[in-house]
């Protein structure tokens, strides 16, 4: 009988992720039921959203329960079928199930890969994937840069910083980017075309924003919160907007978390803040696949993943996100490319 790996969460972490906060068992892979297939896992999304998911905190999904394997997106190769939709070798998405060698799904839940040629398969658990999909719509959807308009990117360099940036450019904008690290600044700047970049690791982010952003800041796309988040808030000009797709800094505290001090500058300015998770534009992917997809087949728009090889080294791979100590998106090589 074959068997499968999976991480299921043994206790819920407090400050950063620990050792024995989650264990690897391995078990016995069922027989399918009518209509499910078994998925190889190839590659695992590494999302600041799982640290979310392994807390007990007020969030947009349940909280991942004890005992349960650890949620996550992957994408895969159906290894045995028993759907009409679905053969052996298939490329498919079984969308968000878990930290595991192998997914058993049912065919409703299971999305084909429509695999471009030239386009890796990585490209589609990130620029062609919800990395891409958050990223189009917390900037254009949301934050609706115009041509000639300010707009600052915390966390540029991370996957969906790095393609909404992009996305501001192509619209007009003067872009500026926060990121940790002089190699991550000048990617943003020699070869993705922001206008400038702030080491926050090397230098006061208060100030720098002073120097890059003269005239104020009309778009905060806003991936960290924290100290960054308050420095790009408190120089938002009048109708500035403020599309937030994400606090990691404040992940490993407990909640709540704080907001900006100057709450009286949202009325003042007549600022918009709006929060968005990207589960709740799905039904619009269409939309951003018609933009990402050619920018992407044609090498315009520039992506990065850093790959991390075994599921065993998943949980030590995941704090990566917290430290910086990777490159766009990360992901998990659970098993060969087939």
């Amino acid at each position: 009988m074959s068997r499968m790996n999976r991480w299921v969460l043994a206790r819920r972490p407090y400050g950063e992720i620990q050792p024995g906060d989650l264990e690897l068992i391995e078990e016995p892979i069922r027989d399918l039921g009518d209509g499910e297939v078994l998925i190889r896992t190839v590659y695992l999304s590494l999302d600041p959203t799982n640290r979310i998911w392994m807390s007990d905190q007020d969030q947009y999904m349940p909280p991942v329960q004890i005992g349960e394997t650890m949620r996550g997106g992957g994408l895969g190769v159906v290894e045995r079928s028993r759907s009409e939709r679905f053969r052996q070798g298939d490329i498919v998405s079984p969308g968000l199930t878990g930290w595991s060698t192998h997914v058993i799904a049912h065919e409703k839940g299971v999305n084909p890969v429509p695999v471009i040629p030239g386009v890796p398969l990585t490209a589609y658990m990130s620029v062609l994937g919800a990395t891409g999909l958050t990223a189009w719509f917390g900037m254009i959807d949301i934050a609706k840069p115009q041509s000639g308009e300010t707009v600052v990117v915390s966390a540029a360099a991370g996957a969906v910083g790095s393609i909404a940036g992009q996305l501001a450019k192509r619209r007009g904008a003067r872009v500026i980017g926060i990121a940790g690290g002089r190699a991550k600044c000048d990617w943003l700047t020699r070869e993705l075309g922001f206008d400038g970049a702030i080491d926050y690791k090397s230098e006061e982010v208060g100030p720098a924003l002073d120097r890059l952003c003269p005239n104020g800041i009309d778009v905060d796309f806003e991936n960290v919160g924290g100290e960054i988040m308050e420095a790009v808030f408190s120089r938002l000009n009048t109708f500035g907007r403020m599309s937030l797709c994400g606090m990691i800094s404040t992940y490993n505290q407990d909640p709540p978390i704080a907001g900006p001090r100057d709450f009286g500058r949202i009325l003042m300015r007549r600022l918009m803040i709006k929060g968005f998770i990207i589960i709740d534009y799905l039904h619009r992917a269409p939309e951003a696949f018609a933009e990402l997809g050619p920018l992407v087949a044609s090498g315009e728009l520039k992506w990065k993943a850093h790959v991390e090889d075994g599921l065993e080294n998943a949980l030590e791979a995941l704090n990566r996100l917290f430290t910086g100590e990777h490159d766009g998106k990360l992901l998990v090589r659970v098993s060969p490319e087939p």
